[in-house]
C-alpha cells in the first residue's frame, strides 16, 4: 500500500465511524424524546393525571363549601337552642306537633274529590 492509499483507507474508516456515531447519538436522542413524551402524556405527573387531580380538587372544594355552610347553619341552630326557649318551642311545634296548654288545635281536612285518592 502506498501512503496515499493508506490515508484514503483511514479517512473512509473514520467517516464510517463518524456516521455510526451520529446514528447512535440520533438514536439515543430519539429514545429520550419518546421517553419524555410518554411521561408527558401517560406516566407519573402526566397531563392526564394533572387534569384528574385538578378535577378532584374542585370536587373536594365544592364538598368543603357545602359542609362549611351546613356547619354554620348547625352552629346557628345550637346558638338559638342555647339562647332561649323560643327555638325549642318552635321546633316542638313544627317537628313534634305539640301545642301549649290551653291552646286548641284545629286540623282542616279537605274533602276528597271523586276520582282522586
Amino acid at each position: 500500500m502506498h501512503l496515499g492509499e493508506s490515508h484514503r483507507f483511514w479517512t473512509l474508516t473514520s467517516q464510517v465511524s463518524i456516521r455510526i456515531g451520529i446514528r447512535i447519538v440520533v438514536g439515543i436522542l430519539l429514545l429520550m424524546l419518546v421517553t419524555l413524551q410518554y411521561r408527558l402524556w401517560v406516566g407519573e405527573g402526566s397531563l392526564a393525571e394533572v387534569y384528574n387531580l385538578r378535577h378532584k380538587i374542585e370536587t373536594q372544594q365544592a364538598t368543603l363549601t357545602r359542609m362549611q355552610q351546613r356547619n354554620q347553619a348547625l352552629r346557628a341552630e345550637v346558638d338559638d337552642l342555647k339562647k332561649g326557649l323560643d327555638a325549642i318551642e318552635e321546633r316542638a311545634r313544627g317537628e313534634l306537633g305539640m301545642i301549649r296548654e290551653g291552646e286548641i288545635f284545629y286540623q282542616i281536612v279537605e274533602p276528597r274529590r271523586p276520582g282522586r285518592q
